[in-house]
């Protein structure tokens, strides 16, 4: 049967996936099991390919892309800089695009976090920010405000060039304070997401109790006073 149009969700209704989620849709995507994508997934993360990929274009020029906090989610391929070694091109190329004007390049932050999910291991996770700097400035580059989230299967630190992987992308206003905003809702130094578990702190039932000046004082009094006794008595005695 042909399908209709798709009318998507009604307002309010938003595609947020979790972590072992999109490793889900990117498995299915990649052919792994007996799993068949999802009919509608094009709809919700749609593939870019070549000179539309995440490097070729600003992420505020992807399809989708907002900066009101909201995400974006796509498949594409990472590919590696150069024909020898393994680094990953993460470089904007400017092409067409003439509204870049400065460079503009993606930054790995942190360390690769392996997904896991009821014990069993889905995937890495590696956090990117965008960091801009303009010709003949000569000072250090400066964040762009966008993150990416980006997931691969397999537990390597590193993804195989040419294979898929799956990103999740948002814009985040950069903070006064100076506290890094690289990875929302994440704990630094984490090498392990759990996805779906909280472990909330438990109070400790026996808390220290910490002896009071009070108390410290009395204990002195106590002692000096059994000792002027002692000292009386040996006086009497002898």
């Amino acid at each position: 049967q042909v399908i209709n149009e798709w009318p998507g969700f009604p307002a309010g209704v938003k595609f947020a996936p979790t972590d072992a989620e999109l490793l889900e849709h990117l498995a299915e995507k990649c052919g792994i099991g007996s799993s068949k994508p999802h009919m509608f997934i094009d709809e919700f993360i749609p593939t870019l390919e070549g000179d539309n990929g995440i490097c070729y274009s600003h992420p505020e020029n992807l399809p989708g892309a907002k900066k009101d906090g909201s995400c974006v989610h796509f498949f594409h391929r990472t590919m590696n800089a150069y024909a020898t070694g393994h680094r990953k091109r993460r470089k904007i190329q400017r092409g067409e695009d003439t509204s870049i004007s400065e460079s503009v390049r993606w930054h790995k932050t942190g360390r690769t976090k392996v997904v896991v999910e009821n014990g069993a291991k889905k995937g890495c996770k590696k956090i990117m920010v965008l960091y801009r700097s303009s010709k003949g400035r000569g000072s250090k580059p400066d964040k762009a405000g966008w993150t990416m989230h980006q997931f691969h299967l397999g537990t390597e630190e590193d993804e195989t060039s040419g294979e898929y992987v799956v990103s999740r992308i948002f814009y985040q206003e950069s903070k006064m304070n100076g506290k890094n905003n690289d990875e929302t809702s994440e704990i630094q130094g984490s090498d392990t997401v759990v996805a779906g578990v909280m472990h909330p702190r438990t109070p400790n039932p026996n808390p220290p109790n910490p002896q009071r000046h009070n108390d410290l004082a009395d204990d002195t009094i106590t002692s000096d006073s059994s000792g002027q006794v002692w000292l009386h008595f040996l006086y009497l005695f002898f």
